[in-house]
């Protein structure tokens, strides 16, 4: 039987510039007809597709930290969302803390269409990504007044950790178990994320129900990362699996730590080291 081996993108198998590079996707391809390959990632389903569109694809692809499951060919397999009430009622209780998240929502459940709602107000950090790496995105509508809306995947914060924590643990104390709050740095940008996401939206949850669909023992699963929200998964699989680079509490929580880091291709070495051909 064939082994399978699940990676998150940023940071684990995507270089810093955003992209995978020639080496990796050679490999990817050869030892994808040897074994199950496939991803978990924060990043959302036509995003996923950008970055990937060379990749042999064929497994179900956890998306958007856990909130949805789907094939490449658009199937769905798993969704978490929250609803309009809930999220107004988080924007609502953040907007005293002088801060508005993106809303990332599913348009439609066939299509996996997304809309991405931008604030009217902007921090220094929202306002780059937005225009370094998000202007000719279709997705993107410039809301006059941001607010929740049916099946939203996941409300996006970005700023400075020392206004983050603070929101991030007041959100917790209001909501309590009705959402999943992560907090986690990003290197990219030298700033923090604070996502909200269904409470069941996670890459374990997620990684289960893709067991579940293939038939298979999660045990035997090889899984790789290097941030926060890649320790549920850590301690759902057989054998985990941080680059170099991940941050000091995901390696307390991996089997192997690898000597490259993302930029040096520590992923596509392993599995060449790893998959018989």
């Amino acid at each position: 039987m064939k082994k399978l081996f699940i990676t998150d993108l940023d940071h684990t198998f995507l270089h810093s510039t955003q992209r995978v590079s020639n080496f990796s996707e050679q490999i990817w391809n050869e030892k994808s007809e040897h074994a199950l390959l496939s991803i978990a990632t924060a990043r959302s389903f036509s995003k996923t597709q950008e970055f990937l569109k060379n990749l042999k694809l064929e497994l179900p692809l956890i998306l958007l930290d856990g909130a949805m499951v789907a094939t490449a060919q658009k199937k769905l397999i798993s969704l978490n969302t929250l609803t309009k009430e809930l999220c107004d009622a988080v924007i609502e209780e953040s907007s005293s803390f002088g801060i508005y998240p993106y809303v990332i929502a599913l348009n439609n459940k066939e299509t996996l269409d997304e809309s991405f709602d931008i604030p009217p107000i902007l921090n220094h950090y929202q306002k780059f990504l937005i225009d370094e790496h998000y202007t000719s995105d279709k997705r993107i509508v410039h809301k006059s007044r941001i607010e929740g809306v049916d099946d939203t995947l996941k409300l996006v914060y970005m700023g400075e950790e020392s206004l983050l924590r603070p929101l991030a643990k007041h959100l917790k104390k209001v909501f309590g178990t009705q959402i999943e709050v992560k907090l986690s740095p990003e290197n990219y940008m030298q700033c923090y994320f604070l996502t909200i996401l269904h409470p069941l939206s996670d890459k374990a949850h997620a990684l289960i129900k893709v067991h579940e669909y293939l038939n298979r023992d999660i045990k035997e699963t090889t899984v790789f990362g290097d941030s926060i929200n890649d320790i549920g998964m850590f301690k759902k699989a057989g054998k985990a699996v941080a680059v170099a680079n991940a941050l000091d509490v995901v390696k307390k929580e991996a089997d192997i730590i690898l000597k490259e880091s993302n930029d040096e291709d520590a992923v596509a070495k392993y599995l060449k080291q790893h998959i018989k051909s």
